[in-house]
């Protein structure tokens, strides 16, 4: 039984005057009280426990008796020593934050994770492990294992018209780390980012040390025309999806802003976020391939499957690629090789396109189902950037406040996100409010429940005059 006990973590102080015993009981008293050993954890077995603490398995023993004598601790036929359900004077228990009541959750920026494909990946993972050379699991090539290379430089060309070879692929830990190694490598340059546009990708370039230049987004998408004036030597946009406004760049803006790139030696970062989610138009090719020595292609797994994965990758043109596998190598070195297996596997096997083909039509559906209910209840808010990804922008009447709307909101448990979180420079006066409103983790009844709810909020008293 010894060699199948888990591990257990106990300090005895030897130089002490009270008994080994003594101090084997109060620490494990110590730490079920503290939480620190939860309900229905085994414990180690008496001979195990010995073994590892270097004393006698008669003290072991004697403590556990006691222990279960006072309620802590149990003794289960065939799974041995577990700890109890206990109650405890309040206040002895490690404090938690309480409960946000939160009952419809409208923020944009993730999947519903419970849609992940478990049995295929499961597969995968197993096809994988059984094809996967020891040499693998050795301290990696940053860049990425050969095999997922291969599969990503086919897999993009095949669905987004990127046009690269293996090694122009980096593979990364999302999206987020695929950014602050370019930010790296082009902070001298400086990075000019949409406006209004994802927070997080303002702070994540500024920590690597890039300057930051907002670009104002319209109807057409990002403002080409102002990039020459503010000296950045890069930009990261969205071109097919613009994130939060919805709107693809035009046609006329993808010429003129892959002629900015050409004629004055800059990058542009594409972030293609949501491409796989598009619901009423043919899909927009990747600007990559029309000028792929200009384009670092970015994208990830993040909405298609899952973030916790934590796997993305870029397509770096060759001028760039020897320094952006560099300075992964000076950071965290390489992503984990059994991942990198799995999606190969994965995607080779032809799930991922069985899995976005299952959870295109589902959140096409909710997408129907927020649009019917804003029709429905909420006749003078207009909902646009519909077409394509997880996520829609809503415009609210004039004279309102969104922000203040969005507080109102979360305190009636509804979640949402006005666009001016979204602005690094302030809105234009006169410029209507916005909400930006995510329904992939909604199903279509709470969807209807949610807008229904925040309809009544917004006609409340107090409310129709924010």
């Amino acid at each position: 039984m010894s060699t199948s006990s888990p591990e257990l973590f106990v300090e005895l102080d030897r130089s002490r005057p009270r008994g080994l015993r003594a101090q084997l009981e109060r620490s494990l008293r110590d730490a079920i009280r503290a939480g620190r050993l939860r309900p229905g954890v085994r414990l180690p077995s008496s001979r195990a426990l010995a073994a590892d603490l270097q004393i006698t398995r008669g003290v072991v023993i004697a403590a556990y008796h006691q222990l279960t004598a006072e309620g802590y601790l149990t003794s289960r036929q065939g799974w041995g020593t577990v700890v109890n359900t206990i109650t405890v004077p309040e206040g002895s228990q490690r404090r938690r934050p309480p409960p946000a009541g939160i009952r419809y959750d409208f923020q944009p920026g993730a999947p519903d994770v419970g849609l992940f494909p478990h049995a295929a990946w499961a597969r995968a993972t197993r096809a994988a492990m059984r094809s996967l050379p020891g040499r693998s699991l050795g301290y990696g090539d940053p860049a990425g294992l050969t095999e997922l290379r291969e599969t990503l430089a086919d897999y993009l060309g095949r669905v987004r018209g990127v046009s690269c070879e293996p090694d122009d692929v980096v593979v990364c830990n999302g999206f987020s780390h695929g950014l602050s190694l370019l930010a790296q490598v082009l902070a001298e340059r400086g990075i000019a980012v949409e406006d209004p546009g994802h927070p997080d990708w303002r702070e994540q370039i500024t920590w690597a040390g890039a300057s930051c230049h907002p670009i104002e987004v319209d109807d057409e998408g990002l403002r080409v025309d102002r990039l020459a004036a503010s000296g950045a030597g890069a930009v990261l946009t969205t071109p097919a999806h613009q994130y939060p406004t919805g709107v693809a760049l035009s046609p006329g803006r993808r010429t003129d802003l892959l002629d900015w790139a050409r004629t004055s030696g800059a990058y542009v970062i594409e972030d293609d976020y949501d491409a796989e989610y598009r619901y009423d138009r043919q899909p927009i090719g990747a600007l990559q391939g029309v000028a792929p020595d200009h384009v670092v292609y970015a994208g990830s797994l993040s909405k298609s499957l899952a973030p916790g994965l934590r796997l993305g990758w870029l397509v770096v043109p060759p001028a760039l690629r020897e320094e952006v596998v560099a300075t992964r190598a000076r950071g965290d070195r390489f992503t984990s090789s059994i991942i990198q297996a799995t999606v190969a596997e994965f995607v080779q096997r032809g799930d991922l396109d069985r899995h976005l083909r299952r959870t295109r039509r589902g959140y096409r559906q909710r997408r129907d189902a927020l649009i019917a209910a804003l029709r429905r209840h909420l006749p003078a808010c207009r909902a646009t950037g519909i077409s394509a990804g997880l996520h829609v922008l809503v415009t609210l009447p004039g004279g309102m406040d969104a922000t203040r709307l969005a507080a109102t909101a979360a305190r009636h448990g509804i979640l949402i996100q006005p666009l001016d979180r979204y602005r690094a420079c302030p809105a234009a006066p006169g410029r209507s409010p916005a909400l930006v409103m995510g329904y992939s983790r909604l199903t279509p009844h709470h969807i209807e429940e949610g807008i229904h709810h925040l309809a009544t909020i917004l006609n409340s008293d107090g409310v129709t005059t924010l």
